[in-house]
C-alpha cells in the first residue's frame, strides 16, 4: 500500500484535523455574522447539499432486492436506535459522577442517537465480502429511518436547547434535509444512466461540504471564551468510544452467531458493521439543527467526530481477521450441509 494510497484513503480524517486546526488560528472567518456568513451558508446551502447528494446516490432500486430480508433489518435498526442510544443513556447515569466535562458526555448520548452511516458499513462489509445488498440497504433505511427518529431521540434523551422551538426543528430538517433528499431521488430518475457511466464523486462532494460544516462550528467555538476543554476528559472519551465499539460489534456478533439466529456467515458482517457504525455525514447537519445556537454544541460534537474515524480505523483492522473468521465459518457449514456417505464394511 502505498503512501498515495494510504493518503487518498485518508484524507478525510487529516481533513477533519486540518480544519479544526485552521479554526483555531483563525475563528473569526467562520463564526455567525462573519465573512463566510455560515448562518446561510452552512445552516440551509451546505446541509441541503449533502442531502441532495444522498438522494442522487441512493439506489433506492437496489432497496427492493434487499427488502426480503426482513428478520436481519429489524435486528440492526432496532440495535442501532432502540438499544444503542438506550444503552448509551444507561452508561452515562455512572459516567455522570466521573469529573469527565458533561458536555462531552452529552456528546456521547447524540453519537447513541444517530442513524447508521451512509458508505462506512458497506465498504467495510464489502471489503470483508460480506452481504453487500443487506448493508446498502440499511444504511439506506437508517438514513430514512433516522431523519424522523434521530431528532426525536436527541430531544428524549438530551432535551432540545430551550433557544429553538420544536417547530422549527422540524420545518428546518423538513427544508433542508427531506426535501432536498426526495428532488435528488427525482433527479436520479432521470440522469441514471448517467450516473451509472460517468460515476460522480458524491461521497467527496459531501466530505468536502462537511468539512466546511466542522470548521465552522469549531470556530464558534474558540471565538468563545467560556469554553475549556481538558486533556483528561478527551482522552478517556477516546478510549470509551473505543470501548463502546469493540463492546458492541462483539455483541452484535455474538447474538447474530447463535445456533437459531437463522443469519449466514456473510449476514452476520453486515450486522455487526451496520449496527455499530453511526452517521457523521448526517449526525453533524442534524446536530447543527436541533442545537442552533447552543454555544456547546462543538464540544457536543465531539464525540461523533471522533467516532467517525474511529469506527473506520477499527473497521479496518478487523477487516482480514473477520474475513477468515467468515471463509472458514462458510466452508464449515457447507460441510455440515453435505449429506454423509454410509460407509461400506
Amino acid at each position: 500500500m502505498g503512501m498515495l494510497d494510504r493518503l487518498r484513503k485518508d484524507w478525510f480524517i487529516l481533513g477533519i484535523v486540518l480544519v479544526i486546526t485552521v479554526a483555531k488560528l483563525e475563528p473569526a472567518f467562520g463564526v455567525k455574522g462573519g465573512p463566510l456568513k455560515p448562518e446561510i451558508t452552512i445552516t440551509y446551502i451546505a446541509v441541503s447539499t449533502i442531502f441532495f447528494n444522498s438522494g442522487l446516490s441512493l439506489k433506492t432500486e437496489e432497496l427492493t432486492s434487499a427488502l426480503m430480508h426482513v428478520k436481519l433489518h429489524l435486528f440492526v435498526q432496532i440495535f442501532t436506535l432502540v438499544f444503542f442510544p438506550t444503552a448509551i443513556w444507561l452508561f452515562l447515569q455512572l459516567l455522570s459522577i466521573t469529573p469527565i466535562n458533561e458536555w462531552l458526555l452529552k456528546g456521547l448520548q447524540t453519537v447513541g442517537c444517530m442513524p447508521p452511516p451512509v458508505s462506512s458499513a458497506v465498504i467495510l462489509t464489502k471489503a470483508v465480502g460480506g452481504n453487500e445488498a443487506a448493508a446498502i440497504f440499511n444504511s439506506a433505511f437508517g438514513s430514512f429511518l433516522g431523519i424522523v427518529i434521530t431528532p426525536l431521540l436527541l430531544l428524549l434523551f438530551l432535551g432540545s436547547s430551550s433557544s429553538v422551538p420544536f417547530s422549527s426543528i422540524f420545518s428546518q430538517l423538513f427544508m433542508t434535509v427531506v426535501v432536498p433528499l426526495i428532488i435528488g431521488q427525482i433527479v436520479r430518475r432521470y440522469i441514471k444512466e448517467w450516473l451509472e457511466r460517468k460515476k460522480p464523486p458524491f461521497g467527496a462532494i459531501s466530505s468536502c461540504v462537511l468539512l466546511m460544516i466542522i470548521y465552522t462550528t469549531f470556530c464558534d467555538t474558540f471565538s468563545n471564551p467560556n469554553i475549556d476543554l481538558d486533556k483528561f476528559s478527551l482522552i478517556i472519551i477516546v478510549f470509551i468510544i473505543f470501548s463502546i465499539q469493540l463492546g458492541f460489534m462483539l455483541l452484535t456478533f455474538f447474538f447474530s452467531t447463535r445456533k437459531n439466529s437463522g443469519f449466514t456467515p456473510a449476514d452476520t458482517v453486515a450486522i455487526v458493521f451496520c449496527s455499530t457504525h453511526k452517521s457523521l455525514t448526517l449526525g453533524i447537519p442534524m446536530l447543527k439543527i436541533v442545537f442552533e445556537g447552543y454555544e456547546h454544541l462543538s464540544l457536543i460534537s465531539v464525540p461523533l467526530l471522533i467516532y467517525h474515524p474511529a469506527q473506520i480505523l477499527l473497521g479496518s483492522v478487523l477487516v482480514p481477521t473477520i474475513k477468515s473468521w467468515m471463509i472458514s465459518r462458510q466452508k464449515a457449514v457447507k460441510l455440515t450441509k453435505q449429506p454423509k456417505v454410509p460407509v461400506k464394511v
